[in-house]
């Protein structure tokens, strides 16, 4: 077999397979990091570099993983405006 093949790793798979969770939410995850910047979107093997040098463990939020590129200039690109807070309508009651 042709390693090079072997050697194909998504993005969303490493994401996937680091924090344990789907391939649709790692795919969605990547996605929203990118939609964080205003015009020009890193690419995911990008992303996946950045956070591969990173501490993290857990999950962060998409714009926190946009922004500390940005800071970083990683990606000096204008982000969008950070999403409001979900919350969980159990948490209001």
């Amino acid at each position: 077999m042709d390693k090079n093949i072997m050697n194909k790793t998504k993005p969303f798979e490493v994401i996937s397979s680091r924090f344990q969770i789907s391939k649709e939410s790692a795919k969605y995850f990547l996605g929203r990091v990118q939609k964080s910047f205003k015009t020009e979107k890193p690419p995911h093997q990008l992303i996946i570099e950045f956070m591969g040098g990173q501490a993290f463990e857990s999950l962060p939020k998409p714009y926190e993983v946009a922004k500390m590129m940005n800071e970083g200039g990683v990606w000096a690109y204008p982000l969008n405006a950070e999403p409001p807070e979900v919350i969980d309508e159990w948490d209001v009651a």
